[in-house]
């Protein structure tokens, strides 16, 4: 990719994925020191400023690393914002209430995004074009990191719902995993595809499991602001 497609197509990427991977892990902070642990207030992570945020692997060298390669989509991750369970009111019910602050704060982000095309035809010609683009991606960003974190693995936001749900028998043993959480995830994206390629067998799973609900959630919310 030559420089100047390269910046052109950061242009439009960089800003919705800073803006859903931050105000993402914000929103974890935020619900977590309303329900009683401060933890992420005292260290200065419910804030929507992304320096605060930022991983240098996930949100920045890997974007950009896809932008090269240029795949289909970017994604990106944040550092996460360090909560204390035990420190909430109601642990149980708390854990699930801060895990879900995340991915619902991207789809309000996805709905915003999308409710504000409707502003685009009122932009002169250049900035519209580039406008559109932004808030394409924004509206793909935020949708694919909702659906993507609410997949029940530990320690995704979906893997803290399942904890949070599950009686004590099942969910003390299924947290476990949480250590794991990182392998399974790269197995399940890396290498589970190429294994399956050497065997012109389709182990895409992860694909499979974001691509359906993250169509179905973008139907919605374009049907929802008058875009569909």
């Amino acid at each position: 990719m030559q420089l100047d497609t390269f910046l052109v197509t950061a242009s439009v990427w960089v800003l919705p994925v800073v803006l859903a991977i931050t105000l993402h892990e914000a929103a974890h902070g935020f619900v977590a020191h309303r329900l009683g642990d401060d933890t992420a207030y005292r260290l200065g992570r419910v804030t929507i400023n992304p320096l605060k945020h930022i991983d240098p692997v996930g949100t920045i060298l890997m974007p950009a690393i896809l932008l090269l390669l240029r795949a289909p989509f970017l994604f990106g991750y944040a550092k996460p914002v360090p909560v204390n369970f035990n420190a909430l009111r109601n642990p149980r019910r708390d854990m699930v209430l801060v895990a879900l602050a995340g991915p619902l704060t991207n789809i309000v982000l996805a709905t915003v995004g999308a409710a504000l095309f409707h502003l685009v035809p009122h932009l002169p010609g250049n900035v519209a074009q580039w406008v559109a683009q932004n808030l394409k991606n924004a509206l793909i960003v935020n949708v694919v990191l909702a659906v993507f974190n609410m997949l029940p693995i530990p320690p995704l936001d979906g893997g803290r719902v399942v904890v949070g749900l599950l009686p004590n028998v099942l969910a003390v043993p299924f947290a476990r995993l949480e250590p794991f959480g990182m392998m399974i995830l790269i197995a399940l994206l890396l290498f589970l595809p190429v294994f399956g390629l050497q065997f012109g067998v389709d182990l895409n799973i992860m694909s499979h499991l974001i691509l359906r609900p993250t169509e179905a959630i973008l139907r919605a919310i374009l049907w929802v602001t008058g875009n569909g």
